[in-house]
């Protein structure tokens, strides 16, 4: 098959990325393999989705750094919707918050045009783009999720500090990888408003009950077709472990990665997101779990899995891409019969 990654940019790529991996393990495939970047791509006059795109050739690599070593080194070729099986949109719409506006939704936008062409777009462009922002999350049943509030009024925070006897959690409503996550109690709690005001200037706010488990960081959960990702008894799933002092546990911000322990709590937990995530098509999702709450549900590019990869000594990515493959097969024998957002998840 013949197969693209979108990314923000090659440029703040790194080669122990997710993505890179991915886009790896359907190389060893023997499946041709490209990458674009969201500012790569483009749209033709006969209706066609365009991209510059890097490939690395039919050689072999041995590693993921030199794999992608190969990839920047590479010239962009010419590309179109109508030559792709699959389109895979990895790219991460909060790292272009602030300098790349218009990169944010472009991807979703352009996927569904290749949609047009029969390319299997995963996971489902329009959902992807209602999901823009950490208000998809609230569209899960409360049952799953921390009580939280989400507001610009600093009035309505204060008054849900109170009520959750003066310890919450402070974010902004769109970001990812830990960044301006704050935890606020009594003894902070003269930088209430300043950090209100800190984060309201890009948005909207979220309050959050805090879960006092998160002190010993979360759980990294993939989940694929809606179910866990799973190989030989093995889940796809790592403890994240927050850096001494430090509320988040996310890797970009300093957490670190451990072996998890998968109980009949957390698979209780996720199997009462499959309904929700099936109905919007999204095939491969990180969750992250904090006792018996979900904090998040990463619909964009969850990372981590090569790490859970090596841990286990499975590998989850070729799991991954042999779903893709399957996905293939069925649009090559139901064509237009079976539409994409049902794809997606098959």
């Amino acid at each position: 098959m013949k197969i693209a990654f979108v990314i923000n940019d090659i440029k703040t790529e790194k080669a122990n990325y997710t993505t890179i991996y991915l886009a790896l393990t359907a190389h060893k495939r023997g499946h041709k393999v490209y990458i674009i970047g969201v500012g790569d791509l483009g749209y033709s006059p006969d209706g066609h989705m365009l991209a510059r795109a890097r490939t690395p050739g039919d050689h072999s690599y041995k590693s993921n750094e030199t794999f992608f070593k190969a990839l920047e080194a590479s010239e962009p070729v010419r590309l179109s919707s109508a030559d792709l099986d699959v389109l895979y949109l990895r790219n991460d719409p909060s790292e272009d918050i602030n300098n790349r506006n218009w990169a944010q939704n472009a991807p979703y936008i352009f996927g569904q045009i290749a949609m047009r062409d029969g390319v299997i777009v995963l996971n489902h462009p329009e959902s992807l783009s209602n999901a823009i922002n950490k208000m998809y999350f609230q569209h899960f049943p409360e049952i799953l999720r921390p009580r939280t509030i989400i507001t610009r009024e600093i009035k309505e925070i204060e008054e849900f500090f109170e009520e959750q006897k003066q310890q919450i959690i402070l974010k902004p409503l769109q970001g990812s990888g830990g960044k301006n996550v704050f935890i606020v109690d009594k003894n902070s709690k003269a930088n209430l408003n300043q950090i209100i005001e800190a984060i309201s200037n890009d948005g909207f706010v979220i309050a959050q009950e805090y879960l006092p488990k998160a002190k010993d960081g979360d759980t990294r959960f993939f989940l694929m077709n809606g179910l866990p990702l799973e190989i030989d008894g093995k889940y796809a799933a790592m403890r994240r472990v927050n850096k001494e002092g430090d509320i988040r546990s996310n890797i970009h911000a300093g957490g670190k990665g451990v072996l998890a322990e998968v109980n009949q709590e957390m698979l209780d937990l996720v199997q009462i997101l499959k309904p929700k995530l099936v109905q919007d098509g999204m095939f491969l999702v990180g969750v992250d779990i904090v006792g018996d709450k979900l904090m998040e549900v990463n619909v964009f590019s969850p990372g981590a899995l090569n790490m859970i990869s090596g841990m286990n000594d499975v590998d989850f990515g070729s799991a991954v891409i042999k779903s893709i493959e399957n996905k293939v097969l069925y649009k090559q024998t139901y064509g237009q019969y079976v539409d994409n957002i049902t794809l997606a998840t098959l």
